[in-house]
């Protein structure tokens, strides 16, 4: 099996250039790599990543217009922390998967978070970013899986345990719009146990991400939600869960190498957010920065 992972080597022979060559590379800067424990490492699908990107264009074809310094797509609260604390310039407008991917696909945003699962499969985003995103020569990198499932008042009044106890409860549901990751998700939740895709709850306030369902419950306009268990954490309330999402960023090949990202994921990596990841609760961030899709 082929190490995910090349020695310094292992990728002057993969680029065929000498190992000094390297060297001088990693110096500039102008190279992915890690250092672990003072040795150099350099993940394979980000050389690749690099090499694609520094690909000739065929004559006479147009470069890209620049896209706007904003991330836009699902809202994370890790993500959102991570992109102040970093210094990275990005700006953030975070209105659901479905909304981002449009508008990312548009040209109007430099990166998208998404958290989109599909129906058919339970594959998360994959088939939805393939779907969107056709001919734009996007990269579908990891940034984390969140425990995902119901939040309630503080001391759960209500004794909601499950999807089911909606049936015969007089409750106002926060709810994703539709689009949003967590809308498709819940609603596929809902299939898998038998249940109508709508309808269980009397009535519904809508939500434009996972901060305003924990709000909404908080200030007692609604009395459940469906959001991460960090968005329950913050504000005290119950957490019940109930599945695991798979959060990933989607970016042009060509920005993912520009500084503004670059310092996100820089940032990504250090102690700092493995202790804001903990304290949030509810993420698993082993796979954060890992090359999910390399699109054609």
């Amino acid at each position: 099996m082929t190490s995910p992972l090349m020695t310094v080597p292992e990728v002057a022979a993969y680029l065929r250039l000498g190992e000094r060559k390297i060297y001088d590379l990693v110096s500039r800067g102008d190279i992915p790599c890690v250092r672990v424990t003072g040795k150099l490492l350099f993940p394979r699908a980000h050389i690749d990543l690099w090499l694609t990107e520094r690909a000739d264009l065929p004559q006479g074809m147009p470069r890209r217009p620049q896209r706007p310094p904003v991330i836009t797509g699902s809202h994370d609260m890790l993500l959102e922390w991570a992109v102040r604390q970093s210094g990275c310039a990005l700006a953030l407008l975070m209105d659901g998967s479905g909304n981002g991917l449009r508008r990312f696909a548009e040209g109007g945003a430099v990166a998208c978070g998404v958290h989109v699962v599909d129906p058919d499969t339970g594959v998360f985003n994959g088939p939805a970013v393939e779907r969107a995103l056709v001919g734009v020569p996007a990269v579908r990198i990891h940034w984390a899986r969140r425990e995902t499932g119901l939040v309630l008042p503080a001391g759960n009044p209500s004794g909601i345990r499950t999807l089911a106890d909606f049936a015969n409860a007089d409750i106002t549901f926060a709810d994703r719009p539709p689009g949003a990751g967590g809308h498709i998700l819940l609603r596929h939740l809902m299939r898998q146990e038998g249940l109508p895709a709508d309808g269980l709850w009397r009535s519904r306030r809508e939500a434009v991400n996972e901060a305003d369902v924990a709000s909404l419950i908080l200030e007692g306009k609604a009395g459940a939600g469906f959001a991460p268990r960090a968005a329950a954490n913050r504000f005290g309330l119950t957490f019940i869960p109930l599945a695991w999402d798979e959060f990933d960023i989607v970016i042009e090949r060509r920005d993912y190498f520009d500084p503004p990202f670059q310092a996100l994921l820089r940032y990504a990596r250090s102690p700092a957010l493995v202790d804001k990841a903990r304290l949030l609760g509810g993420y698993d961030i082993s796979g954060l920065g890992e090359v999910r899709h390399n699109a054609p």
